[in-house]
């Protein structure tokens, strides 16, 4: 895979314009407009029903937009979904997965959709379920699940891949885990855009943000523009000093590695 693009070469990899969804005479999406850079790691942050889902599942071409554009590597999404599907990985939830077939045997299923060949074991070492090769996706813990998730969503060597909610229900081990793994694929220069309501995660991981709410867009940019854009206002927080939280009393008291059960 290409390297991480350099800021110089950066371009869009996706272009959201004038969005709007539908769903009869509900508006999931409000006219949203913004852009992906290739090879950042671009969250979409939001409260729950904010239309984060809906906005990937558009770009994705899973939803067909009421009106606005989308280009994807600059390919009309709604012109050319097809053509979209090829060069995208998506996250799915474990549910959709069949239960009767083994890790090995759902990564052929999946490559052979997209018409190319992988090295199941190679995968799965990637997504340190190596050792899980013969397990089927109902017999893992939810960080074995959600790894293995990401794993399928690299068989067709995607240029951008999407996770939605990607650590829900994790606990700390595996979320930091999962963040590292993310990490790992975007230092490929693997575009990664991902929907989230963890401020912390949000903050660690993304390169810029879109904030969502209702619909709409409210702000973008960098975590640290956002912040600072907010401190102009005047805003104070109350400081409350504290050396530690019971997530870093949890981490040194149980150790940070991955443990599966």
């Amino acid at each position: 895979m290409a390297k991480k693009a350099t800021n110089k070469e950066k371009k869009n990899i996706i272009e959201v314009n004038n969005l709007i969804k539908k769903f009869g005479d509900f508006t999931a999406v409000n006219d949203i407009s913004f852009h992906v850079q290739e090879g950042e790691i671009f969250g979409i942050l939001g409260p729950n029903g904010a239309g984060k889902t809906t906005t990937l599942e558009t770009i994705e071409t899973l939803q067909k937009p009421t009106s606005g554009t989308i280009l994807v590597d600059g390919i009309d999404a709604k012109r050319h979904p097809d053509d979209i599907k090829q060069r995208i990985g998506v996250q799915l939830q474990s549910t959709s997965f069949y239960p009767e077939l083994k890790l090995t045997e759902l990564l052929k299923m999946f490559a052979a959709m997209y018409d190319t060949e992988v090295n199941p074991t190679e995968m799965l070492e990637k997504v340190q379920l190596g050792d899980k090769a013969g397990s089927f996706v109902n017999k893992l813990s939810g960080g074995q699940k959600q790894r293995f998730s990401i794993a399928t969503t690299l068989v067709n060597k995607p240029i951008v891949i999407f996770l939605d909610e990607p650590t829900t229900g994790l606990d700390p081990q595996a979320r930091l885990n999962l963040w590292q793994m993310i990490r790992e694929i975007n230092n490929t220069g693997v575009t990664i855009v991902l929907t989230t309501h963890y401020m912390e995660e949000a903050e660690q991981l993304c390169d810029r943000l879109a904030i969502m709410d209702s619909g709409k867009i409210v702000a973008t940019g960098t975590p640290r523009e956002l912040i600072e854009n907010l401190l102009k206002t005047g805003f104070k927080k109350e400081i409350v000093r504290k050396d530690a939280s019971l997530e870093d009393v949890f981490l040194h008291l149980t150790g940070k590695e991955l443990r599966d059960a």
